[in-house]
């Protein structure tokens, strides 16, 4: 009975342990980026209030930030390294108080992590080419994707087309 006890508890443990493992392997970050700076580096080119987003996971307040209300024709880029992520024309918006867009200009331009922070799961959206943290994305937005990309102004900047 004992032995029979022993050998479930070790085979729970074995398949725990084996899920945990493959949950953590699918939300790795990607630890090397095209684009990588000390963080004396990032501070001496970003603002506080860019540093406190792009690589501290901030937030701006809602209904604050330069582009939650703008509408000019051109591309977001990344305000910690230029790379392209979003074009004006997938711009929208959803009330939330934050520049939202229903794609990023390829797959390539962001990457996609699990955030378990503030008692919430949700998906946060990275600048794929020196990791700045974007926003999080939901899956409440308009067709054709469904998906909405909650972006902070700071950690952007504008290129018109």
């Amino acid at each position: 009975m004992i032995t029979r006890l022993v050998i479930s508890v070790t085979l729970s443990i074995l398949l725990i342990g084996t899920t945990f493992c493959q949950e953590k392997s699918k939300q790795t970050k990607k630890e090397v980026f095209e684009v990588s700076k000390s963080e004396s580096e990032w501070r001496a080119i970003l603002s506080p209030e860019e540093f406190n987003v792009l690589r501290e996971k901030g937030t701006e307040y809602a209904f604050s930030g330069e582009y939650y209300d703008f509408k000019e024709n051109g591309f977001y880029t990344c305000a910690g390294c230029g790379n392209k992520l979003f074009d004006s024309k997938t711009k929208y918006n959803s009330g939330s108080g934050w520049p939202s867009f229903y794609q990023p200009v390829s797959e390539q331009a962001v990457l996609l992590e699990i955030d378990k922070s503030l008692g919430m799961v949700r998906q946060e959206v990275l600048c794929a080419k020196c990791g700045g943290h974007l926003g999080h994305v939901f899956n409440d937005g308009p067709k054709p994707t469904g998906l909405r990309y909650c972006v902070n102004s700071v950690s952007l900047e504008f290129q018109k087309k």
